[in-house]
């Protein structure tokens, strides 16, 4: 999984409310961080092949062109069910400002922003495309490796999803890095999380609410 570069409205969000969220393009800095991700995953599939998918965002589009995998790619599928958190259509800086402190206070995987999506409406739509992913995998011409370029919040809800872990675990973690890689490594079902999500608070994978009272 790879998040996508900086982008125009991580320099300047008052561009929310002129361009819609799926069009905002990266920064000069973002395709940068891109292409020094593409080296990393390049090594890291050590001429294997892959399947990608990626989200519809524009955003995500220039982060797989500037990773620069070429050849190594089998096929490439966009996929809608790994876009950015929905927050509004034309954002208002200031109004999603207050919304985001609200969500601080509440939490971010039941806060639902006014006309957009909660964490947990994120999760779901994850979990379906997972059942897509292990219909794919079924198949006996799948590439041996699979790539998401995603989102910073979509890449900790997979990852919650995938290992199954609670709530309460999910609210510690800090989302990646623009361009950070996170890979899934292991076989025969069985997998790690090659690098851990960096804690803003103490919490262990199998927390729950009853711990935080």
């Amino acid at each position: 999984m790879v998040r996508h570069g900086q982008s125009a409205a991580n320099f300047d969000q008052s561009i929310y409310n002129r361009i819609p969220d799926y069009r905002i393009p990266l920064t000069e800095q973002g395709l940068a961080e891109a292409a020094a991700a593409g080296e990393q995953i390049r090594r890291r599939l050590d001429g294997q092949k892959v399947c990608v998918y990626v989200s519809p965002y524009l955003r995500a589009y220039q982060t797989l062109e500037a990773l620069k995998l070429g050849d190594l790619v089998e096929r490439t599928m966009e996929e809608p069910r790994l876009r950015e958190q929905d927050w509004a259509n034309f954002q208002n800086p200031a109004e999603i400002a207050d919304q985001k402190e609200l969500r601080n206070a509440y939490g971010h995987f039941f806060y639902r922003f006014r006309e957009g999506e909660s964490g947990s409406d994120v999760y779901d739509r994850v979990s379906s495309f997972m059942e897509t992913l292990y219909r794919h995998w079924s198949k006996p011409d799948y590439a041996p490796n699979t790539l998401l370029v995603t989102h910073g919040l979509t890449m900790r809800l997979f990852c919650m999803r995938w290992f199954h872990w609670s709530v309460e675990y999910f609210e510690s973690l800090n989302n990646p890095g623009n361009a950070e890689v996170r890979a899934l490594v292991g076989s025969g079902g069985s997998y790690l999380l090659d690098t851990p999500f960096e804690q803003w608070t103490t919490a262990e994978p199998g927390t729950t609410v009853l711990d935080s009272l």
